[in-house]
């Protein structure tokens, strides 16, 4: 027998849940009803999205805050911000649509090597939107049925970090890295993948295109009995990033460019930058990620190589730069750290040696650091020089005395 609502008569349904009591039920539209008896509420908008504490930025401000933070990368600069402020503005503005023009979502994929700044754009553009985000890695997502993370996950770690607010994540920015390397397995590729990588790129579609979904405040699979909490993933922004490694190959041989032979010349890190900007979707589609996929990252923009001079720009320029950071914990210990230039120069050449991009620098400064550090309380009134020999051959730093009044 149906259950009905004892006060409208209405059935069950999955739009008008039911709440049982005491072998009476009642529907949700009643329950919405008797709050705006009791409380004299005007109106309830069960899927309205409250935007009063984002803050909306046009894109020359987006990019202006970007640029405080992000060395180079003027043109996914500009590109980010835009796409950015379109979404924002849809959202803000959703109620003057009309009931024939539907403004769609626009999702970003972002290509460029590692350490080039995919994710700090990411976070940077989040922080000053005050809106949550949550930074997920491809490669640890499986397809369901394997043991791994969910691709439902992702919206946990969201609702997670909105303090378990769902209207508040639902307004919230995804980051997706190395999207790569979840792309499938193609004809002339040695990718290997325990887990479909395919399946991944299926999964994730559905979170990605728009839905409502089921999710776990605790995530995973180990509470088959929990209680599941929905999530709109309409107003997401997806930001998706990855290497691509090789897809210069693919662009090459597309425009008609030689990339096999014994007498080719090895090209150089510039001659692959301007591959990047020629890429298009069927370049993406050789390489591995799905059409489906592709169709719902509308938006696609490419970031350089960084070079030796952007490395050291990155260390001292923006305004949480590493070296401002160093600094200030040696000024807890009222020490002084200088950096001369030939230092910094050897600092960023490390990283690029090591190619690990700009993520690579604080591993660097802490290996250089170490020891002074581990002498710092010790060094109450003292600067500390750091020199190029310092970091190329561990030499002992400057110490100078009286350079600090206690």
């Amino acid at each position: 027998m149906q259950k009905k609502c004892n006060f409208c008569g209405v059935g069950e349904s999955e739009e008008n849940p039911l709440i049982a009591g005491n072998d009476t039920y009642i529907c949700s539209n009643c329950v919405i009803s008797a709050h705006k008896i009791f409380f004299g509420e005007e109106e309830i908008e069960e899927n309205s999205i409250s935007t009063e504490d984002i803050k909306l930025l046009i894109p020359s401000e987006i990019k202006a805050l970007l640029d405080d933070y992000v060395i180079g990368q003027n043109r996914a600069k500009k590109t980010l911000s835009v796409a950015v402020y379109n979404h924002y503005k849809r959202i803000f503005n959703r109620d003057q649509e009309d009931s024939d023009t539907t403004i769609d979502k626009s999702n970003i994929l972002l290509i460029g090597p590692t350490g080039s700044g995919k994710t700090l754009l990411a976070q940077t553009i989040a922080k000053f939107l005050n809106v949550p985000i949550a930074i997920a890695d491809a490669t640890n997502l499986t397809e369901a049925g394997y043991v791994g993370e969910d691709v439902e996950n992702i919206l946990t770690k969201l609702l997670q970090v909105a303090d378990g607010d769902v209207k508040k994540a639902e307004r919230g920015i995804i980051f997706i890295d190395e999207v790569d390397k979840v792309a499938r397995m193609g004809e002339n590729r040695s990718i290997t993948r325990d887990v479909s990588g395919e399946g991944v790129q299926q999964a994730l579609l559905k979170i990605i295109e728009g839905s409502v979904v089921n999710i776990s405040a605790k995530g995973g699979r180990k509470h088959p009995n929990q209680d599941f909490i929905q999530v709109d993933t309409t107003n997401i922004l997806f930001i998706c990033g990855g290497a691509f490694d090789g897809i210069t190959d693919i662009i090459q041989r597309r425009l008609g460019g030689n990339t096999l032979g014994f007498t080719q010349d090895k090209r150089s890190k510039r001659d692959d930058d301007a591959s990047l900007e020629f890429i298009d979707s069927g370049d993406l589609v050789s390489f591995g990620l799905i059409p489906e996929l592709i169709g719902r990252l509308h938006i696609l923009t490419t970031l350089n190589e960084i070079t030796r001079d952007d490395m050291i720009k990155i260390l001292v320029e923006p305004k949480n730069s590493i070296v401002t950071q160093y600094k200030k914990l040696f000024e807890i210990d009222n020490v002084r750290l200088t950096f001369n230039q030939d230092a910094l120069e050897s600092i960023a050449q490390k990283a690029i040696d090591r190619k690990t991009g700009a993520r690579g620098l604080r591993s660097i400064m802490e290996e250089v650091l170490i020891d002074i550090m581990y002498d710092a309380p010790n060094l109450e009134n003292y600067e500390v020089v750091i020199t190029k020999d310092v970091v190329e051959n561990r030499d002992k730093a400057i110490y100078i005395k009286n350079k600090i009044s206690a």
